[in-house]
């Protein structure tokens, strides 16, 4: 039996998980999750971790493996660190058997990743940072437009006359976005048609890496943004020979930490046959 924790460090969030394997089978022990909101994240990672060590009823000696992956390489107590990708393409797996692509869609930036029936990387492309099509934009237009992030995806659901947003530049977008509330544009068809730019281009970095049919599971902070989906899956509809079907899950949030979990658990369970791993302190 191997116990491994997963630490995902995020530029809005921190996620930690523990995972038991034992015999194959892989079962989900805690979680727990803290927005950063300009606080050290190596604290909340201790934090969460210490939090998902409560809820498992744990001590941190009964750890075998402490992984990390987004920014959480300088965390002190790790005992590996796995890349953000690798550890996406793992949990979104988990969370997810049928998925043969993934759609990370986080702060800073969006992921298109083919991978094979173990979760290995076979082919990725990814939005340049500095585009429109990223969760801290969305995050920005919601305060601006004085909505609560929570409230985004039913608002764009309930849109009737959308009018897209043309930049890919963050910084344009949001001057087009304040032109739009000058010309009395309402939120949701705002919201609407920042979602069917960030669809566009989402979309175009799927078919380019060949994901064009099965299921492509979303991971990340926007993967439970209804209205992203949904236009996700309005945008691939219309492209030519493309079939895939867009699939969410509650926990898709957890996907980097659940990957290094599982990750790190594997690596660990190597490193005990040979007589070289060390617990976390």
């Amino acid at each position: 039996m191997t116990i491994a924790a997963g630490i995902d460090v995020g530029t809005g969030v921190v996620k930690a998980v523990i995972f038991k394997v034992e015999n194959g089978t892989e079962t989900w022990l805690s979680r727990a999750n803290m927005r950063i909101r300009q606080r050290d994240p190596m604290e909340l990672a201790r934090e969460a971790f210490e939090q998902c060590l409560e809820d498992a009823n744990l001590e941190e000696r009964d750890i075998d493996y402490v992984a990390t992956t987004g920014e959480g390489e300088a965390i002190p107590f790790h005992t590996g660190h796995f890349y953000s990708m690798t550890s996406h393409a793992r949990g979104a797996r988990f969370l997810n058997p049928e998925a043969v692509a993934i759609l990370d869609c986080g702060a800073l930036h969006g992921r298109a990743i083919i991978t094979d029936e173990r979760g290995k990387v076979l082919n990725y492309k990814m939005t340049s940072q500095c585009a429109s099509g990223s969760g801290q934009f969305l995050e920005n237009i919601a305060r601006y437009l004085g909505i609560a992030q929570d409230e985004i995806g039913s608002l764009s659901l309930s849109a009737d006359n959308p009018e897209e947003v043309s930049s890919i530049c963050a910084v344009l977008a949001e001057t087009d976005v304040i032109n739009m509330v000058s010309r009395g544009i309402t939120a949701p068809n705002i919201l609407k048609g920042i979602h069917m730019s960030m669809a566009n281009r989402l979309a175009r970095l799927l078919k380019s890496i060949g994901a064009r049919e099965g299921v492509i599971m979303m991971t990340g902070g926007l993967a439970l943004d209804e209205g992203l989906c949904a236009a996700m899956r309005e945008q691939l509809g219309k492209m030519k020979g493309v079939t895939a079907e867009v699939a969410n899950h509650p926990d898709s949030i957890y996907a980097g930490a659940i990957g290094a979990a599982l990750w790190g658990a594997f690596r660990a369970e190597k490193l005990a046959a040979a007589g070289h791993l060390l617990k976390a302190s």
